[in-house]
């Protein structure tokens, strides 16, 4: 038995909008054996598609390829800091959100050097500033970071 995509029954490809079937178009042939669960995820998506500018189209593809071309164990690792995230209270989200708009507006080569520097810690010393940080309520979102040994803190980076 099909209905229109109500999240307990299938529903079959001709009861699906030209637009949605556009979008859906690589799910076509096996539209019918996913479960009603999927098709009205993939519809809800189809719907926030047609709502997204060209621009966040384009941010949206390479989204896409970038969590396509991870492995199954990095896909999990996402999962989890996603569902973390979700889990923060609203403010704790918005210092994180203007972090990374800080991050974001660094050069690449004071980002890559800030993520090698990460990278080579120890797992207490990235506590200290996770702890040193959240305690100030500074996550480089208001204040922005501190200068290095022999910086201005006016750097053109």
């Amino acid at each position: 038995m099909l209905f229109a995509a109500d999240g307990n029954t299938a529903s079959s490809w001709d009861q699906l909008s030209t637009e949605e079937r556009e979008i859906l178009k690589p799910f076509q042939e096996r539209w019918i054996n996913l479960a009603p669960e999927r098709q009205e995820k993939l519809r809800e998506g189809a719907k926030r598609w047609q709502s997204m500018t060209p621009e966040q189209r384009e941010q949206a593809r390479k989204r896409y390829e970038r969590w396509q071309s991870m492995t199954p164990e990095q896909r999990e690792q996402a999962r989890k800091r996603y569902e973390r995230y979700r889990q923060l209270p609203a403010e704790e989200k918005e210092r994180l959100r203007r972090r990374h708009e800080w991050f974001k507006s660094l050069s690449p080569e004071r980002r890559a050097e800030l993520r090698e520097k990460w990278k080579n810690m120890t797992p207490e010393e990235r506590q200290r500033i996770r702890e040193k940080r959240w305690k100030s309520h500074d996550v480089y979102g208001e204040r922005g970071p501190r200068p290095r040994a022999g910086e201005s803190g006016r750097s053109g980076r």
